[in-house]
């Protein structure tokens, strides 16, 4: 057994239970498998419809006939509702809350009992297992990490339970790079997994130094690829420098993991957990393939509703009788930021440096970050009120920080933020050239 997987057993989520009933639905033949996807959304849409105010309210406190005519929730409807978004039926020790990432430029809070987040490792697991891997093996993990001392430390602890090393992605000047290549000298990594843009960098160093890195890393397995879309390009500088194969793993953190791509490019959907439509504008599911908005219901999490619910992305399928095919997932990529001492860091970073205020104040509602200048970035935000003084006093210390001292910043309050063509806000954007 895995650090990782001791510590859910100790925090009391039922692991076993979950991979027991993963086995379960794994077993069913397709007619069989099918039969229980559509009796299972119906059941996690009627346990919330009795147990949820606010998927009764979302409802208008009638469960129509027909499962296209249930509403199709979008991330506002949490922020912005009044009603309590967590079931009656489920305690507070059966819990585990979260706050989506911020990442996505649209953040909120949620929740799921313990076994559905059970069932996510479950998956997980299983999904590993096609790549060689376990939930043990060793982890390069290219990520943020929070320097508050207390957040730290835990993301430390959690590190060091699930037998990975941490390469943060504040800090990828060529100086950093080289010390992230002296680790993998001396460190048997099975894996590779990250931030796409930050992984990308590191590799097109590495073609720069005339290395494979599995030479050097001889344990490296699979570079995992997740958070933003790895194009085909991506994966061929990838490939090339570490001298294994990249996939993409696509999920959201409110939800579930949504599907694994395996060596051949193919999207492996996670329909033991998820029921997954693809709309068109006017909200009809597509029959025929093509592109669509990307609706998922969560299948076992009782705690709150995820239920046809809109996560802002889009994808292209092809046309299929009874399943979807996913040819391709229209997701977006932070661009790098470049600073005046020469340092290069993700654009990830600044969910790190506006955390704080995202998890405490709750006015903000989407935001983007542009850098405009080598040293300046103004911040679009949709928000209730105004950000006060202290808030960007906070957020410029922040940058000190995570970035450097010296840099400056706008903020200012829009009415909306345009979106990419995959229908979701690109978080942070340069405009240098």
């Amino acid at each position: 057994m895995s650090f990782l997987e001791l510590s859910l057993k100790l925090k009391r989520f039922p692991l076993a239970k979950a991979e027991n009933e993963l086995k379960m639905i794994q077993s069913l033949s397709e007619p069989e498998f099918r039969k229980w996807h559509l009796n299972k959304r119906w059941e996690i849409a009627k346990y919330h419809f009795a147990n949820n105010d606010f998927y009764r309210n979302k409802t208008g406190n009638k469960l129509p006939d027909k499962w296209e005519d249930l509403p199709v929730i979008v991330k506002s409807d949490y922020q912005n509702s009044d009603k309590n978004l967590i079931s009656d039926s489920v305690p507070k020790k059966d819990l585990y809350t979260g706050y989506t990432s911020g990442s996505s430029g649209h953040p909120f809070s949620y929740a799921k009992d313990k076994f559905a987040h059970a069932m996510t490792w479950a998956l997980i697991k299983n999904r590993y297992k096609d790549f060689g891997l376990t939930l043990n093996s060793r982890q390069a993990r290219f990520y943020g990490i929070p320097f508050e001392r207390i957040d730290f430390m835990k993301e430390k602890f959690k590190d060091f339970l699930s037998n990975r090393l941490r390469f943060p992605v504040f800090d990828l000047s060529d100086e950093m790079l080289e010390k992230f290549l002296k680790r993998f000298e001396s460190s048997a990594f099975d894996y590779i997994y990250g931030y796409t843009n930050s992984i990308v960098l590191f590799a097109r160093f590495i073609i720069r130094k005339n290395i494979i890195l599995k030479k050097v890393c001889p344990s490296l397995k699979v570079c995992i690829c997740t958070s933003e879309n790895c194009t085909e390009e991506d994966k061929k500088i990838i490939t090339e420098a570490f001298g294994v194969p990249a996939v993409n793993e696509y999920g959201t953190s409110e939800v579930d993991l949504i599907a694994f791509e395996d060596f051949k490019g193919n999207w492996k959907l996670s329909e033991e957990n998820i029921f997954i439509e693809i709309l068109d504008d006017a909200g009809n599911r597509l029959t025929k393939g093509g592109e669509g908005r990307i609706i998922l219901t969560a299948l076992h999490n009782k705690a709150m509703p995820f239920i046809r619910y809109e996560i802002g992305d889009k994808a292209v399928i092809e046309k299929s009788e009874d399943k979807i095919i996913i040819k391709q997932l229209l997701g977006g990529v932070n661009d790098i930021i470049l600073l005046p001492s020469g340092k290069k860091s993700s654009g990830v970073t600044f969910y790190f440096i506006t955390r704080d205020i995202l998890e405490r104040s709750g006015i903000l509602r989407e935001f983007i970050i542009k850098q405009v200048s080598i040293d300046r970035f103004i911040f679009e935000v949709v928000s209730d009120s105004d950000v006060t003084q202290e808030d960007k006093t906070i957020i410029q210390k922040k940058m000190d920080v995570y970035l450097e001292p010296g840099l400056s910043f706008e903020i200012k309050r829009v009415d909306k933020i345009e979106r990419t063509k995959a229908g979701k806000m690109k978080h942070f954007h340069s405009q240098l050239s």
